[in-house]
This record gives C-alpha cells, sequence and structure tokens, in this order.
C-alpha cells in the first residue's frame, strides 16, 4: 500500500531495508547470467522472499500467489500444510480465462497431491464444480465454513461480532463479505492445528481480533469520516458499495475515484458514482491508469456532481470543502491511488 517492504513479513514486521538488499545480491547475481531467461520482478522477490524466510529460520510461512496459481512463481513449493481457495471473481481475464470456470482451474493448480484444500463460503458453483474435481484428483480433503451456521450479533462501521458453531468470534473489519474471509481463516486455523501445527482455536481467535486490513474499508479519521478502499473489480467494488449502503444509507459521500484502465471500469465507476453526493474524479499516478477524462465522463452519467482534480493534493482539499458536518469522503478504485493518499492524507 505505502511500502514496497510490505509484501515480504515476518511476525507483521517488514523486512528491513538491509535484509531486502542483502537477500537480493546473490538473486540478482544469479538471474543476470547470460544462460537463463531474465527472471520478472515477481519472481524475484519470491526468491528472495524464500531465501529470507529461511535465513529466519521461520516454523510457519503463508505465501498469496501474484496471479492464479497454477504458473504462479510461489507454486514452485510442495504439498503445503493447506491449499486455500478465497471467493473467485472475474478478474484478470485476459490472463486467467474469460469464465469462472476457467479462472477456478488456475487457482487450483496450488491444489498438490495428498493435501488438504480449505475454500471459501458461497463459491460461485462454476467454481465449486472445480474446486471438488481438482481435490478429488488430487486425493485431497476439502474443507468450506457453512454460512448456514453463522448468525450476527452485532455489526458496524468498525467490524461484525458473529457466532458460528457455538463460538463467538469478533471480525474487527467493515463488511459482510468479511465474514467469509474470515470464516475461511478460522477453517483454515482449524484444519492445520489438527494436522500437525501447534496452535490452541483460542489463540487463533485472539490473533484475529486484532487484525488490521489496511486501505479495505479502512477509517483514516471519524471527524469528518474519512475511508479509504483499494477495491478494484466489480466483486470488490461490490462489496463496497454493499457497505455503503448499509452503513450510510443516507449520509452525504464525497467519492474521491480512480481506477486503472485495464480493469472492467464502467461497472466499477457506475456503481460507486450512484451513491456520491459529490464524485471527483482522479487519475491515479500510473502507467495503467484510465484518463482523467474517461472517468470523468462515466461518473457524469450517474452522480449528481462531477468534478475532475489533477492532483491528489486538490482532491482531498475539494473533497474536505465539498463534504458536510455530517458528510464522509470515500477515497477508492485503485490500490494504486489508496496508498498515496493515505499517505498524504496521515501527513495532512
Amino acid at each position: 500500500i505505502e511500502s514496497f517492504r510490505e509484501r515480504i513479513q515476518i511476525n507483521g514486521t517488514y523486512i528491513s531495508e538491509e535484509d531486502l538488499a542483502k537477500e537480493l545480491e546473490p538473486i540478482r547475481q544469479l538471474s543476470d547470467h547470460d544462460k537463463i531467461e531474465h527472471p520478472t520482478e515477481f519472481e524475484l522477490i519470491t526468491a528472495l522472499a524464500f531465501a529470507y524466510f529461511k535465513h529466519k529460520q521461520c516454523d510457519v510461512i503463508v505465501l498469496e500467489v501474484g496471479l492464479g496459481g497454477r504458473f504462479d512463481a510461489t507454486n514452485v513449493i510442495d504439498t503445503p500444510l493447506a491449499s486455500v481457495i478465497t471467493s473467485i471473481s472475474l478478474d484478470h481475464t485476459e490472463i486467467l480465462g474469460d469464465t469462472i470456470a476457467k479462472i477456478a482451474y488456475e487457482k487450483c493448480g496450488i491444489i498438490k497431491r495428498n493435501g488438504v484444500t480449505i475454500t471459501a463460503p458461497g463459491q460461485h458453483p462454476d467454481a465449486l464444480h472445480v474446486i471438488q474435481k481438482t481435490c478429488s484428483n488430487q486425493n485431497n480433503s476439502l474443507f468450506s465454513p457453512e454460512l448456514k451456521n453463522v448468525k450476527i450479533l452485532s455489526e458496524t462501521i468498525e467490524g461484525t461480532t458473529v457466532l458460528y458453531n457455538g463460538q463467538q468470534l469478533r471480525i474487527p473489519l467493515c463488511g459482510r463479505h468479511q465474514i467469509c474471509n474470515f470464516l475461511t481463516a478460522f477453517e483454515v486455523l482449524s484444519v492445520v492445528s489438527k494436522n500437525g501445527l501447534p496452535l490452541s482455536l483460542q489463540t487463533a481467535i485472539s490473533g484475529m481480533e486484532k487484525v488490521t486490513f489496511p486501505a479495505r474499508m479502512e477509517c483514516l479519521c471519524k471527524e469528518p469520516l474519512v475511508l479509504v478502499d483499494g477495491a478494484h473489480n466489480p466483486a470488490g467494488i461490490s462489496a463496497l458499495a454493499d457497505s455503503i449502503k448499509r452503513f450510510f444509507p443516507n449520509q452525504p459521500i464525497t467519492v474521491i475515484m480512480g481506477i486503472l484502465a485495464d480493469k472492467d471500469y464502467a461497472i466499477c465507476i457506475q456503481q460507486i458514482a450512484s451513491l456520491s453526493s459529490h464524485f471527483i474524479a482522479l487519475e491515479p499516478q500510473n502507467p495503467r491508469a484510465l484518463a482523467l477524462d474517461d472517468i470523468r465522463k462515466i461518473a457524469e452519467k450517474y452522480a449528481k456532481h462531477t468534478i475532475a482534480c489533477k492532483t491528489y493534493q486538490d482532491a482531498l482539499d475539494k473533497a474536505y470543502f465539498l463534504t458536510r458536518k455530517n458528510g464522509a469522503i470515500l477515497i477508492c478504485g485503485s490500490l494504486y491511488l489508496a496508498g498515496p493518499m493515505r499517505t498524504l492524507f496521515q501527513k495532512k
């Protein structure tokens, strides 16, 4: 979001600049060898992370794939403690395929022989069919939380408390979509604790209560209310829109939004612009960014009032000027926008 070092962490602490340079040097020398195809940036960073975790003698490592799964650099590992498939939706279709089933096939490439797989509840039937078939072929046990066993006890912008199979869980993140994410994590911890990892469920529950998630319905300020969210595909934007409608049904929302041109941007802008009292179009500082005029033209079809700003500072100043005492500011559309705006806001 704000630092490259966020990608590699041990116990919540980013890799130091010194360790990053130290681990990169031998990998850089190997990658510059003229007899091999030069690795991509992500392949270099994955190799660096593996070396760093080994040198630090980590007991357990959580690897998140960069894209897809089947051909991802992280997928060179042997059968893991658990393979985890979170909610699958249409994204990166030019690489992973243009249907849910095709994307699920690529994701299922992380399911290894004689392993254990956990999948998020509420998967699309086409995705679930592929996951079940792959687990059967690879002799995997498949686990998935049951949403019917969930009872919501309370929910606010600061999080949700649920009862799941008689166990009370506190989810310190906003939005009902986070219930599915947390139940998936809870199921993973339940499974691996039974498969050799010395972890009590009470420890897991206590840890989950302390979770923070920068730039995902993150509250930066309460007066006025300032929220930042990096959702950038239709599924993520839909979850964001649902949270806005649920928690701020009658509150004027000043939106600052920018998005990348290789996303399904029209439907994303439509969903958020239609909820705004004022919409501020802003172009993320990224070569793949959707042009400012394109954002504005789409937003004008759905927003009550639309403004275009050329700088992050100008957009933030305009948003403060337009936001009433009972209003809120929402910064959204891209992590490439959320990170710099988050940094700028904290300096302000």
